[in-house]
């Protein structure tokens, strides 16, 4: 069948309109804090640098892309239409078989490859930072005892982390995500151990600091348990009494796997700052006051290692979305019609096409996301060299 196109400079127009959302909200949100830049601490000082603008610009675009998604993409994701199976570039749906326009053509199921690039930014914006600030999490709450206690816990723990960094990435992640490892209650044990260690740094961090304040440290510490003990339950046993934390099997194994792999990581340089930062002056002054090591801990070294972990995350974040990009790639982990970008680019690399070719808008999708974490890491770090 025989489809009507639009030109280049149509679907150019029609795309950049498309996201007429995200341009508001991405003027807004960058307008006021460059207004309010000399209040906003660290995040102000990025509106200094070229490079920060840059960064912040293309995290903010595929943030609120993935927020907007559903305004923003012409078809749904999963959507087939069959007269648009393979369709070029700026073919216009047919009367009788849907309205619109596939701005950057079809795939080989007849979907819109424009709407899976879109809706799949929000796989990788729920995934990618949640999983990393997780690993962060359980990384900082192993690395702090072993470089300030060091001796048998430091061996011990670091022995675990250097066990699983031992095994190459891919591999690991490969063994993680496989079916036969899927079918079986390990992911779920995982993500049980895993998903305690939020609630114990939070219950930790509080009742250090308001310890002798029990008015507040009550509350605080009932407030944790409640929220900690819900999301628990909901992300665990899928048993959210309210129906509204809950996750797909399959992006728990991805969950859980970049939780495993990215922890080491984060220990050892969390335990690498801890043992320097222990020697200075103003932790001998906690210790003279009588402070516990855990509140020297987590109220002394670790706002003082900020620095080097928001950059660490940053980057983190970014080899995390690549390596989603490669599972979906071979077919691991997130179900087959998923519209997660490494999933897109390969249903689309048997094609063959001498226009726009379907991998391609996937691939800069993820090319400009990790990008933009990349050149965001540089200028934070600059800055934290600064202070």
């Amino acid at each position: 069948m025989n489809l009507e196109h639009i030109g280049a400079f149509q679907i150019l127009i029609s795309v950049i309109a498309r996201f007429w959302p995200v341009w508001i909200c991405m003027a807004i949100v960058m307008g006021a804090s460059y207004f309010y830049r000399k209040k906003l601490g660290l995040y102000g000082q990025l509106y200094g640098t070229g490079v920060g603008v840059i960064g912040l610009a293309v995290c903010f675009f595929w943030l609120f892309t993935a927020i907007f998604a559903s305004v923003i993409a012409n078809f749904d994701p999963i959507a087939q239409i069959a007269v648009m199976k393979d369709a070029l570039p700026g073919a216009v749906v047919p009367e009788g078989s849907g309205h619109g326009v596939y701005l950057f053509g079809g795939d080989k199921l007849s979907r819109d490859v424009f709407s899976r690039m879109v809706f799949g930014s929000q796989i990788v914006l729920i995934i990618a930072p949640a999983a990393t600030m997780f690993a962060l999490m359980v990384g900082a709450t192993l690395g702090l005892p072993a470089g300030y206690y060091g001796g048998k816990i430091d061996t011990f723990l670091s022995f675990l982390a250097n066990l699983v960094l031992a095994f190459p990435v891919i591999l690991l992640f490969y063994l993680l995500v496989t079916p036969g490892i899927m079918e079986t209650p390990i992911p779920y044990v995982m993500a049980g151990i895993f998903f305690l260690f939020p609630i114990i740094f939070f219950c930790m961090l509080f009742y250090t600091r308001f310890k002798r304040r029990p008015d507040r440290l009550y509350i605080l510490l009932g407030l944790t348990i409640l929220i900690g003990g819900w999301v628990y339950l909901g992300l665990v046993f899928n048993a959210d009494p309210l129906g509204i934390v809950a996750i797909d099997p399959n992006q728990l194994n991805i969950f859980i796997a970049v939780v495993f792999a990215s922890s080491p990581g984060v220990f050892r340089i969390v335990r690498g700052l801890v043992m320097d930062i222990k020697t200075r002056d103003y932790i001998a002054a906690a210790q003279t006051r009588g402070e516990s090591p855990w509140y020297i801990m987590l109220w002394e070294i670790l706002p003082n290692a900020r620095g080097p972990l928001i950059v660490d995350t940053c980057l983190r974040i970014g080899y995390t979305t690549i390596l989603l990009g490669t599972l979906g790639y071979f077919g691991l982990g997130l179900a087959p019609e998923s519209p997660d970008w490494g999933t897109a680019i390969k249903d689309a690399s048997r094609l063959l096409r001498t226009t726009i070719h379907p991998a391609l808008p996937p691939t800069i999708a993820l090319m400009s996301f990790v990008l933009g974490l990349n050149l965001l890491a540089d200028a934070l770090r600059e800055q934290s060299l600064k202070d």
